[in-house]
């Protein structure tokens, strides 16, 4: 029987970062992991890189392509509305709090994401395994949950009307709203700046009775601070990151001991920049008529705006004239203060704009990326900074650039029009809330895509085994560690 498993996600965990919070003597938990272990600096985040479909692909293994979690905001053509994951307080009050947040806790697992691809979850009950997760956008799996019986946040829940069972993992502790026993642990309903303690709480109780083979410790805190203080604010956030993971560590005996019996993998599910401006896109394209939350006459409307922090879509609602109204979007945005690149789709090519010219590409041709994809590409290389050596195409500033945005637009619930923002902007989102002054991300740019992976007592043994590591390699692996195929 192999070792118990933990895959700890730590929200926008910069690789500088860690890596000063080390060298101050501010993580050892994590320092511990890294010295014994294969630590990646690089790791490609998804585009947008941005928190659920990030969560997705980590979670599924999978691009968004194939999970269908396009965004944090989105348009849904089947129910004709906008979906708002939680971009902010007052986005989240733009679209209707109940609403929101019955997309983020329900609809995002039970009928956003695809049931033509499976998570870790279920594979590994299906397995025969017991798994645990604390609160984590993603948490599917094949055990049925009931809403927490007592306290007081659940008599808030209930009086929101949240009375709905989920399926989820064999032990599932999501916030106040589900947990599947009694822990003594509170997470004040999830709010910023107590979840990781309430996931060092949970994680040491399931450790310290035995209850799972494979957990999935969730520690969002870093990303809230980095929103609020920057990037390179981090330091204190992950160190109370590493408090809670310590804290887990001690309920199995103290590092030693719980490395005996449990693999580590740690890992971010993108990084963060620093924001100086604000990019409002309804505005841009003030001369379209734009879907508007709560829109009295939503047959009207021509096109529906989605920012997501450094990233955004924009999608055609007359289906007939998609594919001429999106070429006319993208050639409107372009040049418009703080947007970098445009993506669309044209047929079975990608075409990608900005400033620097036109770049177009599609699967299958001579030139193959660092995750072994294969591609045609005709245009303006300068567009994406690609570099052609020996027949393979990278680029430093928008690392695995082709495969990500050809998952992104081949997203069946993404917009015709994908936006990426330059470094140093963001778009408004639809309450008018923006981080200037702080950190975000979402962009294809590697400030915002390249995490941290760490592997211990599972996964590679040097950082060489792949060219390009990826979020999809770590479900392949926590499969893998199990003898089941990715």
């Amino acid at each position: 029987m192999p070792k118990k498993l933990v895959l700890c996600v730590i929200d926008s965990l910069k690789p500088a970062m860690l890596d000063r919070a080390i060298a101050d003597g501010r993580a050892p938990a994590l320092a511990a992991l890294v010295e014994r272990g294969t630590y990646i600096d690089d790791c490609v985040s998804v585009f947008p890189s941005v928190t659920p479909v990030a969560s997705a692909t980590i979670a599924t293994g999978r691009p968004p392509d194939e999970h269908h979690i396009p965004s944090m905001n989105w348009y849904h053509r089947g129910e004709a509305r906008y979906v708002e994951y939680g971009s902010s307080f007052e986005a989240t009050r733009a679209f209707g709090v109940v609403r929101s947040l019955y997309d983020t806790v329900y609809n995002m697992n039970m009928a956003h994401l695809s049931r033509g691809v499976l998570t870790v979850f279920e594979r590994l009950e299906d397995a025969g395994l017991r798994t645990a997760g604390t609160t984590y956008l993603i948490y599917r799996g094949r055990t049925r949950h009931e809403p927490a019986e007592d306290g007081l946040y659940t008599r808030v829940a209930r009086a929101a009307q949240f009375r709905h069972a989920v399926w989820g993992p064999t032990e599932l502790f999501y916030a106040d709203l589900y947990a599947s026993r009694r822990t003594g642990c509170r997470s004040t309903l999830g709010m910023p700046g107590q979840r990781d303690q309430h996931t060092g709480c949970v994680g040491a109780h399931i450790v310290a009775n035995d209850l799972a083979d494979f957990m999935l410790l969730s520690l969002p805190d870093t990303d809230t601070h980095s929103h609020k203080h920057g990037p390179y604010a981090q330091v204190a956030a992950i160190a109370h990151a590493d408090k809670a993971l310590e804290r887990v560590m001690h309920a199995g005996g103290g590092i030693d001991a719980f490395l005996d019996d449990h693999a580590v993998i740690v890992m971010s599910d993108h990084s963060q920049t620093e924001v100086e401006d604000r990019v409002n896109l309804g505005r841009a394209l003030d001369h379209w008529r734009v879907l508007q939350p709560g829109d009295p006459d939503p047959a009207g409307a021509e096109i529906a705006v989605c920012p997501a922090a450094r990233s955004a879509m924009v999608y055609v609602l007359d289906p007939d004239e998609r594919d001429a109204r999106a070429a006319r979007v993208a050639r409107d945005l372009l040049g418009v203060d703080g947007v970098d690149l445009l993506a669309r789709r044209s047929g079975g090519e990608a075409i990608v704009a900005s400033e620097r010219g036109e770049l177009r590409f599609a699967p299958g041709g001579e030139l193959r990326d660092l995750r072994g994809g294969e591609w045609s590409i005709e245009g303006d290389r300068a567009v994406l900074g690609l570099r052609t050596d020996d027949g393979c195409v990278t680029s430093k500033a928008y690392p695995e650039a082709l495969g990500r945005l050809w998952a992104a637009l081949s997203c069946p619930t993404a917009g015709e029009v994908l936006v990426s923002a330059t470094p140093g902007f963001e778009f408004v989102d639809w309450g008018g809330a923006d981080h200037v002054g702080g950190g975000s991300h979402g962009s294809l740019h590697r400030g915002d895509s390249l995490g941290v992976l760490i592997f211990c007592g599972t996964g590679p043994a040097a950082r060489s085994d792949r060219e390009q590591w990826a979020l999809a390699d770590a479900a392949a692996e926590a499969l893998k560690h199990y003898s089941l195929p990715s």
